[in-house]
C-alpha cells in the first residue's frame, strides 16, 4: 500500500537513538490511522547506524532505508530521501528526538486545512549551552534581513511539505543547499506550528562549535543573498571617501605646516588597511565563484551504496 505520510530522518552516527525514535514514530504514526512510511538516510556513518536501520526495515517493512557510499552531509541526506519518499505529505525530523514526534499530529492537522507546507517554529530550546542559544537567535535574524527570501525565524528542518511542494524542490539542482531558504522561495500556502525543541535523547550534537556551524551559515547567505558582495562594495566606496579627505588633509598640512608631518608610519598602515580590504573582498568574491565551480562540474550530489525497502536506487533530483 502507498504510503499517505513519509517521515524522512537524516541518521549519521546515532546508532543509540534509532530505536527509541523508532518506537516514538510507530506510537505517533499509528495514531494517525493514515498509511505511513519511515526513510531513514544514513549519511556515512561510523557507527552501526546502518546495521540498525537494517534490523528495524526486518523487523517492520514500513522502515525503509538508503546508505551513503561516505559522508555527504546533511543537506544531500535530506535531499536522497525527498527522492525516495512516496507519501503524499513529506515530513522532514532529526534523529535526536529535539524535533518531538508528538508534533507531527498538529502539522498533519494544517495540512489536511489545505497548508502546503507546515514548519515548527522553535517556542523554547531545552538542554542547549546560552553560546548556542544566542548564535541560533542571531543567525536567524541576519538571514532574516538580508537574504532575498524571507525566511522564517527560529525555524530549522522539522517540517512537513506537501507532495508538490517537494517536486519543486526536487527540480532545484543546486549543489550548495540551503532547505529553510529553498522552502520559502517555492512557495504555495505555508503557516508555522510552535513547539518546544527538546534536549537530545542520546549522542552528540554535530553542530557544537563555530567551526562546524560555520559552513553552514556560509551556505544560507551565499545562497540567498547578495549582501557579502554589496558590502564589499560598499565598503570599497567608503574607503575611497576617506582616502579624498585624508589627501586633502595631506595636502593641506604640507602647505600650511610641512614640519608635522614625518616618518612612514601613517603610509604603512594605511597600506596594510587597504591590503587587508582588498583580501576580505576577493576572498567574497571567491566564495561565490567557489560555489560557481560545484555548479558547473555537475557531480552527483550523493552516491547509494545500499538500500532496504527500495526496489532501485534513484537519481538525485528525481521527480515523480
Amino acid at each position: 500500500m502507498k504510503p499517505t505520510i513519509s517521515v524522512i530522518v537524516p541518521v549519521y552516527n546515532e546508532e543509540p537513538v534509532l530505536p527509541e525514535l523508532y518506537r516514538r514514530m510507530c506510537q505517533v504514526m499509528d495514531g494517525l490511522g493514515e498509511p505511513w512510511e519511515l526513510v531513514l538516510v544514513n549519511d556515512g556513518s561510523r557507527d552501526d547506524s546502518a546495521g540498525v536501520i537494517g534490523q528495524l526495515h526486518a523487523q517492520d517493512a514500513r522502515v525503509k532505508g538508503v546508505s551513503f557510499s561516505r559522508n555527504f552531509g546533511f543537506q544531500e541526506a535530506v535531499t536522497a530521501g525527498l527522492n525516495y519518499a512516496g507519501g503524499e505529505a513529506v515530513i522532514l525530523a532529526d534523529a535526536d528526538l529535539q524535533d518531538p514526534p508528538e508534533v507531527i499530529p498538529q502539522m498533519v492537522a494544517r495540512w489536511r486545512e489545505g497548508y502546503d507546507v507546515v514548519y515548527g517554529v522553535r517556542a523554547s530550546r531545552v538542554g542547549e549551552t546560552w553560546f548556542k542559544r544566542f548564535t541560533a537567535k542571531a543567525f536567524y535574524r541576519i538571514i532574516h534581513r538580508i537574504t532575498s527570501v524571507k525566511i522564517p525565524l527560529d525555524t530549522g528542518d522539522f517540517r512537513l511539505m506537501d507532495r508538490r511542494v517537494v517536486r519543486a524542490i526536487l527540480r532545484m539542482p543546486e549543489r550548495n543547499r540551503f532547505l529553510r531558504g529553498m522552502v520559502p522561495w517555492v512557495g504555495f500556502r505555508q503557516v508555522g506550528v510552535p513547539y518546544e525543541r527538546q534536549a537530545r535523547f542520546a549522542g552528540e550534537s554535530k553542530f557544537k562549535s563555530v567551526r562546524q556551524m560555520l559552513p553552514f551559515a556560509v551556505d544560507a547567505i551565499t545562497s540567498f543573498s547578495y549582501f557579502p558582495l554589496q558590502l564589499a562594495t560598499y565598503l570599497g566606496f567608503s574607503i575611497a571617501a576617506v582616502s579624498l579627505v585624508g589627501i586633502l588633509v595631506v595636502i593641506g598640512l604640507r602647505l600650511f605646516a610641512p614640519h608635522e608631518l614625518s616618518g612612514q608610519a601613517t603610509t604603512l598602515v594605511a597600506v596594510l588597511f587597504l591590503g587587508g580590504v582588498q583580501l576580505i573582498s576577493l576572498g567574497i568574491i571567491g566564495e561565490y565563484l567557489g560555489r560557481i565551480y560545484d555548479e558547473v562540474k555537475g557531480r552527483p550530489l550523493y552516491l547509494v551504496d545500499k538500500t532496504w525497502g527500495f526496489e532501485e536506487e534513484r537519481p538525485a533530483g528525481a521527480t515523480d
